[in-house]
């Protein structure tokens, strides 16, 4: 076994008296726990009588079941379930015995309470180890101390605690209240990972039956007394501001209480980059139902105007900067003419390996190709909410976040309340994968309560929600590569950009695998908001660079896996430079892992293959995606992807999320776009903005993961940005065209050859 330092005293690691009723705080629980019928029916009827707080993450119960909390977000991606299988592993209990709630906001207990960056397992992999393994040392030391014999001879399996030589024996709730008495130990030791009894082990989702039965568990079910509604009136432009409103035909409608503006930043405030919302300042209609309230918005008259230049300061991760927003109504035909203009310059070098300008005066051949991507909106299909409670010394918030921990301290700013009387409760989310990093709408709704003096669930239509961002930017990507007389690769050059912000990774692959190497960067600023889209950066560049490769690999004359491997094969026996920040080894074997599964060239008459490799948040995905034309129509028969993230806690979890991206991969690279007329979305709702349907999903998706041991890594992100270079490589198969813009839909490039 493996020893580890527990890293906490006995003082942080009890669960204090708030936390200690989880979600039943909440007024309904969030508990369910994912057994058998029959036995879950009697966990149900037999419910502890009392139960014993053991560390920050677990209590068990008098008769033996145990709750274990989950700390992070659930926002789709399981880890609701996930987390407390790797605390239930090495706590040595039956999954059948496991209550599940969701823990709110506690930085004195948790650690990491986000969801984003794809690390909610990694992240917190050692601490729900430990905190299983703690709570098991306890256990057999009440025992030992119980049965006056050494601790060492006690094992503990299934929820049962023995000593082989005396013959004793009893259940964990036996000994739950002397264990929670316990000096939390120095130092503990967790399993092998041949010793995972749950974890490995495909475990239904918690909430499952919740989610079919229609259950509360999302914000937009919360119902409180005295509870109002409220939603927001914002500028119609980016680029525009308030100046003035009339609201008083609204205020005579029914059921509506109020109409009034808030602004939710000071100027000098320094925000962090999840504070930032496109309308500091917005008109609030608060009334008793949400039809009413929308219905009165339409009735305020209001008068905008054009915004000056605004410097916004921000920190990052403890870096601070400033963030320039220029006036002006921006459209995408100039935001699409100052793409080309800086493409056609030279851009910061970030990169540069070896002597890349001789080696493209030297070369046999040039290839050069240049892809782009418009703005994304996230279209979570919960629509933003949250809910608020302040009053004089303290605020309760419940609702949809992704960033809690992050928020935390700006409502505080904003309310002029201490961190502690701030209280912080995550509902289950119904989408985020990024729009929900941004917690301006709690901050709204916190500002509109304390306003208003009532309890107040905030709720933006979908329109509210796609005309002010967040958005996925705007990206542009130029790729060089050189080709002397027999076809090798002898240079390589990247230059991106984007609106805001550059999607450039200069030390990813191919960087590290040939000798002459550069990469630039440009940006471009806008007043348009922005923020992280799924696999920030990478759902742009992944696609541009692996549709480009295979290009140089056609050119190279060579198989496009094969010509991946041997640059990653250079890249793991000679590597250039000392920053490349991907392991070439677990690269290719994901390559090799797809080529077997897909059986990789044994193409069949009508289908037509491409293939894509991506490393992202620490994990490595493959995929060969499989297309067969009908009545010039492409139909996405099969995707094949192989994944290396590591120990995979949940098999079946880990296949739902693998097979999401790629359909939402799929869906993103051939239909959806944000333009801009005027500075407003020209799409504002699915009406005008393009979705996958059911009919254009592939027909079939298989996942592999490959089988290492080593400490899981990321997972939600990485198998969404390679399928859109597969998409593109296997299209150009089919159709004999290459798409270098998306959506693929619009780009309607001519035939190559």
């Amino acid at each position: 076994m493996k020893t580890i330092k527990t890293k906490f005293g006995r003082r942080a690691f009890i669960k204090n008296t708030s936390l200690a009723g989880g979600g039943l705080v909440l007024g309904f629980s969030f508990l369910n726990s994912c057994k058998p019928e029959q036995a879950k029916e009697m966990a149900v009827r037999e419910m502890p009588k009392e139960w014993f707080e053991i560390n920050g993450y677990l209590k068990i119960g008098d008769n033996g079941l145990v709750t274990i909390m989950s700390p992070n977000p659930e926002i789709g991606q399981n880890v609701k379930t996930s987390m407390p299988m790797i605390v239930a592993d090495e706590l040595e209990i039956n999954w059948e015995q496991v209550i599940v709630e969701q823990a709110p906001l506690n930085t004195n207990l948790y650690s990491w309470q986000v969801a984003g960056g794809s690390r909610s397992i990694s992240s917190s992999w050692q601490a729900l180890r430990m905190a299983g393994a703690t709570a098991r040392h306890m256990l057999k030391e009440a025992a030992a101390k119980a049965w006056q014999v050494p601790v060492d001879e006690i094992t503990a399996v299934a929820g049962i605690i023995s000593h082989e030589a005396s013959g004793n024996s009893a259940g964990y709730g036996e000994m739950a209240s002397a264990a929670s008495l316990m000096e939390v130990p120095e130092e503990v030791e967790l399993k092998e990972r041949s010793e995972f009894s749950i974890i490995g082990t495909s475990r239904k989702n918690v909430d499952g039956k919740k989610i079919v039965t229609g259950q509360p568990l999302f914000g937009l079910d919360v119902q409180r007394e005295g509870m109002l509604i409220a939603t927001l009136a914002h500028p119609p432009a980016f680029g525009m501001k308030l100046k003035s409103f009339d609201a008083d035909s609204a205020k005579q409608m029914p059921g509506i209480r109020d109409v009034f503006s808030i602004k939710l930043y000071e100027d000098d405030f320094k925000r962090s980059a999840f504070h930032h919302t496109a309308f500091n300042e917005v008109v609030v209609v608060l009334g008793e139902t949400t039809w009413q309230v929308m219905q009165a918005k339409k009735n305020i008259k209001i008068e905008w105007e054009k915004a000056s230049d605004v410097t916004v300061g921000m920190t990052m991760f403890g870096n601070d900067m400033n963030v320039n927003h220029p006036a002006g109504l921006e459209n995408t035909a100039t935001h699409r003419s100052k793409m080309e203009e800086l493409k056609a310059r030279n851009g910061r070098i970030v990169r540069k390996d070896g002597n890349p300008d001789d080696a493209f005066k030297n070369a046999a051949k040039i290839i050069e190709r240049s892809y782009s991507c418009p703005f994304l909106a996230h279209n979570t299909m919960e629509p933003m909410n949250f809910f608020a409670n302040v009053t004089e010394n303290h605020a309760e918030l419940l609702g949809p976040t992704q960033t809690p921990e992050w928020m935390e301290p700006a409502i505080a700013e904003l309310l002029g309340l201490p961190l502690e009387n701030i209280d912080i409760m995550m509902t289950r989310q119904g989408g985020g994968f990024g729009r929900r990093l941004y917690g301006h709408f709690m901050v709204e709704a916190a500002a509109i309560s304390q306003k208003a003096k009532a309890p107040v669930k905030l709720v933006y239509s979908r329109e509210d929600d796609m005309s002010q961002g967040t958005y996925r930017p705007s990206y542009s990507a130029t790729y060089r590569a050189a080709l002397d007389a027999e076809n090798n690769l002898t240079a390589f050059h990247i230059k991106a950009g984007g609106i805001p912000e550059s999607p450039l990774f200069a030390n990813r692959f191919p960087a590290g695998a040939l000798d002459n190497y550069l990469a630039e960067d440009w940006t471009i600023e806008s007043n348009i908001t922005t923020g992280a889209f799924r696999a920030p950066r990478s759902n742009f560049i992944a696609g541009a660079e692996q549709s480009f490769l295979d290009e140089v690999a056609e050119a190279a004359g060579k198989d496009p896996i094969e010509f991946r491997l041997d640059l990653l094969k250079r890249a793991q026996e000679n590597p250039v430079g000392e920053t490349n920040d991907y392991d070439a080894s677990r690269y290719a074997g994901v390559l090799e892992l797809v080529r077997e599964k897909s059986n990789w060239g044994s193409d069949k008459s009508g289908m037509h293959r491409g293939v894509s490799a991506y490393f992202c948040h620490n994990s490595y995905v493959a995929q060969v995606l499989d297309i067969e034309m009908n009545n010039d129509q492409p139909i996405v028969q099969k995707v094949t992807s192989a994944i290396d993230c590591g120990i995979v806690v949940n098999p079946d979890a880990a296949t739902n999320l693998a097979e999401g991206g790629v359909v939402d991969g799929i869906g993103h690279a051939m239909y959806s776009a944000i333009t801009f007329k005027d500075g407003a979305p020209e799409q504002n709702n699915y009406d005008k903005y393009r979705l996958i349907r059911h009919s254009e999903a592939p027909k079939s998706i298989e996942t592999h993961f490959v089988d290492n041991g080593i400490d899981p890594t990321g997972l939600g992100e990485p198998p969404f940005p390679p399928i859109m270079g597969a998409l593109a490589n296997a299209l150009y198969k089919a159709t004999g065209r290459r798409h270098y813009h998306q959506p693929f839909i619009l780009d309607k490039p001519p035939l190559v050859g």
